[in-house]
């Protein structure tokens, strides 16, 4: 019996693996194919080696079939306008303190950069942010209500920190926020879901992946280096 994981773009319901299931298990020699549309791969138990010809002989048009390489290149694309942002926001903070080298008021800035930037992403499509983020957000889940709040929360904590205004409550606050959502990102990473990011809200499509998880990381010890 060979086993093979393949990657599937397109998959976004039940209804899409069952018609992935039914195209792959036409192939003869294939025993079994269990898709995921959540993670955007089948597991294919077969007699022997399935080549990439002949599953994407057999995929309805809408399918596309991913391998590794490509798979891993299109996440790189996806995250590169993450990877972008930081860098003009490490970049900006640098040069606003070229002279004066203070590594409490350097994480000041750069957190109030980060919490302006991100809440104007998701500000421009506040319906889309809040649809995504209570996908995976374990408060949002229960309080829709806090989804619509939360750009503006980062807004008003982006303020704070750049106007140097940061009481012991606002570090907390902080954490609380950042806190919860990143045991949402960390559930969906250990389920290897595959489910877009809403830190950027839902104009740019980005995958929820480990760099959200080093993003919030970032960002919650820079909070409690500064409360403690």
């Amino acid at each position: 019996m060979t086993k093979q994981t393949i990657h599937i773009a397109g998959m976004t319901c039940s209804g899409c693996e069952q018609s992935v299931r039914s195209a792959i298990e036409s192939i003869e020699g294939v025993h079994k194919a269990t898709p995921d549309h959540h993670t955007g791969t089948v597991e294919v138990a077969s007699n022997q080696y399935i080549t990439n010809a002949e599953f994407t002989a057999v995929l309805p048009k809408k399918y596309a079939l991913l391998d590794e390489t490509a798979h891993q290149s299109s996440k790189l694309k996806q995250l590169f306008p993450l990877f972008l942002i930081f860098g003009f926001i490490t970049l900006s903070v640098v040069v606003i303190h070229w002279n004066s080298f203070n590594c409490s008021a350097m994480m000041l800035d750069f957190m109030g950069l980060f919490f302006m930037v991100f809440s104007f992403f998701k500000l421009l499509d506040l319906r889309g942010f809040q649809s995504s983020f209570k996908q995976y957000d374990p408060l949002a889940a229960v309080l829709p209500f806090y989804g619509w709040v939360y750009p503006f929360l980062e807004l008003g904590l982006g303020l704070c920190y750049i106007r140097d205004f940061v009481p012991n409550w606002v570090l907390m606050l902080t954490l609380v926020i950042l806190g919860t959502t990143t045991i949402g990102v960390i559930r969906v990473l250990l389920q290897k879901k595959q489910m877009q990011c809403a830190c950027l809200g839902s104009v740019l499509n980005l995958p929820m992946t480990e760099a959200t998880f080093i993003e919030n990381a970032i960002m919650l010890v820079m909070a409690g280096s500064l409360l403690w």
